[in-house]
């Protein structure tokens, strides 16, 4: 009886988490739909909206980073329920911008704390509380729901926009993220989310400053500095460069969403394969993938060959998210865990920032992406060398 009380309440734990990221990864891309008609509206260049969006990711990043601490310590109840509502009142209100400042504060301030907060880090600790040991395959399941929400929000918002407009957009995703306010609260009411809740491994492990002093911490960081920067890159400008080759404004759009449908099958695949096997050789082959299919699209510019390039990097979009707490619990244990894949995540994302900015500057000067191309299959290369080395540093850290 026991034993089924934990398994229900560990299958109730990782719905909600996926629930969540359903809805916060759904509303965080959906700038990169808005992008170009957005800009032509208020005759912006493009590189203004993409420091808003760099501006989410830092100030994004940087909460992920507290909020795992608030996890270390705290329930989930507060933490997630705090961060939707405060979430949907920075996008719905940018339904309402009118000036470049207006989409830096909400977008990039307000917004961001509350995806920040709402995200993957404080879910990826409240699932491994519950799943000790299937920790990449529960977190995976959870994590898939930013994927699936980025098909089906993304895929409806694309036909809203054709229809009624770029506002309408946020003015939906307002409402979809106050709406799931009270759910959480309610869903989270008995606190099966705590520290140390059912299942949990005994907090054991590095302290931050220990962790911060081992060579494979910086690698990891580093592995996940150059994926971020490729990831908020592509899912900002992907819409935007379809939409420069004359591909349909609708199928544009549906571009964005179909990387999350494959997105599904790379993060499940990836939980899988670092349960039974490295989380370091998933994450090889994302990176090969990547490179293979930014060499493809600096030579062809066709319809097939930018939705191969969308499907095959939608297949390592979320690869490395369900990984982020299994390198970070087999290498530094479970005492910090919060706050160490806060970290981690925060370096993904503050790069985030610098790839989706740097894209849209590259593109103002030259009128092209090309050069952010090639410097994304050199950034592939270089996170290949990074994640063998990463293997290599992994027996000297496990047995300090």
């Amino acid at each position: 009886m026991i034993g089924r009380n934990i398994s229900r309440n560990g299958l109730a734990i990782v719905a909600i988490g996926f629930v969540v990221l359903f809805v916060s990864g759904g509303s965080r891309h959906t700038i990169g739909l808005v992008l170009k008609p957005m800009a032509e509206t208020f005759a912006w260049e493009r590189s203004t909206l993409g420091g808003a969006v760099a501006l989410f990711l830092v100030v994004s990043a940087l909460c992920m980073y507290f909020a795992g601490h608030l996890a270390d310590r705290y329930s989930m109840r507060t933490i997630l329920g705090g961060g939707l509502a405060v979430s949907a009142a920075g996008i719905g209100l940018m339904s309402l911008v009118s000036e470049p400042w207006h989409a830096f504060a909400l977008y990039g301030v307000a917004f961001a704390i509350g995806n920040g907060v709402a995200s993957i880090t404080p879910i990826g600790v409240m699932v491994s509380r519950q799943f000790p040991n299937k920790v990449g395959m529960a977190n995976s399941i959870a994590i898939s729901g930013m994927g699936l929400g980025q098909l089906v929000i993304i895929a409806a918002l694309a036909t809203l926009l054709v229809s009624l407009g770029w506002r309408s957009v946020f003015v939906w995703l307002g409402i979809v993220n106050l709406a799931l306010v009270p759910f959480v609260v309610w869903a989270l009411r008995d606190n099966h989310a705590r520290r140390g809740g059912a299942g949990a491994a005994p907090a054991s492990g590095y302290s931050v400053r220990q962790a911060l002093g081992t060579r494979r911490f910086w690698l990891l960081v580093a592995v996940y500095a150059l994926c971020g920067f490729q990831d908020f890159f592509a899912s900002t400008h992907i819409v935007a460069f379809a939409l420069d080759q004359d591909l349909p404004p609708l199928l544009s759009g549906y571009l964005l969403a179909f990387m999350g449908l494959t997105g599904l099958i790379g993060v499940i695949a990836a939980g899988a394969w670092s349960d039974r096997f490295s989380p370091v050789g998933a994450t090889i082959l994302c990176f090969a993938i990547r490179a293979v299919i930014f060499a493809l699209v600096l030579f062809a510019k066709d319809t097939v060959a930018i939705a191969v390039f969308a499907a095959l990097y939608g297949l390592t979009y979320w690869v490395t998210a369900p990984l982020t707490v299994v390198f970070v619990r087999n290498a530094f244990g479970v005492r910090n865990l919060g706050a160490l894949s806060g970290l981690v995540t925060m370096a993904h994302h503050m790069f985030g920032g610098l790839g989706a900015w740097s894209g849209a500057v590259i593109f103002d000067i030259d009128g092209s992406y090309d050069l952010s191309f090639i410097i994304m299959l050199v950034s592939s290369l270089a996170a290949i060398a990074l994640s063998y080395g990463l293997r290599a540093a992994r027996a000297a850290i496990t047995t300090v």
